[in-house]
């Protein structure tokens, strides 16, 4: 059964705006920078319209998806306050710097040390950090990973401008 098969990549509120959506990539495409938010859903209780609202829930591999975006959009070390000094990316650190090759690499070795560090990836298949045309400030960052238990590439991509 698939939800067994994605049981281990766990269950969480949804906090991003990404839901899954199909896309000319392996499976999944994700621009989450800057749209940190609890997503309401139909159903609990009412909001000022009258229309029933609750929490969103992500589970198997959406909740990975959402969770390697939070990862790459945490600064490394904010939460060791919480007993996690290593959780996050450094990809904050490149705001402000010149759209060069040099910081997209930078951004290339930030991304993939974070995703490294996802206990429930096994690999990373790919990772690609782009310029974007006609945004001089803006990089991309494609990924796609091979999820714990799952022999189905995750597809991921974000947008940062520097």
């Amino acid at each position: 059964m698939k939800t067994d098969r994605y049981s281990r990549l766990g269950t969480d509120l949804a906090l991003t705006r990404f839901t899954g959506e199909p896309s000319a990539v392996p499976l999944e495409s994700a621009d989450s920078w800057g749209s940190l938010d609890l997503q309401a859903v139909p159903g609990g209780f009412s909001g000022r319209n009258g229309d029933a609202l609750g929490l969103g829930v992500v589970r198997g591999r959406q909740n990975l998806a959402q969770a390697l975006m939070l990862r790459l959009l945490t600064r490394q070390g904010a939460l060791a306050p919480l007993g996690h000094p290593d959780y996050g990316s450094r990809l904050i650190t490149l705001i402000g710097r010149e759209n060069d090759e040099s910081n997209r690499n930078l951004a290339r070795l930030y991304a993939l040390d974070a995703l490294q560090q996802e206990p429930r990836v096994r690999k990373v298949l790919d990772l690609a950090v782009t310029a974007v045309t006609g945004q001089p400030q803006t990089i991309r960052i494609r990924f796609s990973v091979l999820p714990f238990a799952d022999d189905d590439p995750l597809s991921l991509g974000l947008e940062m401008a520097l």
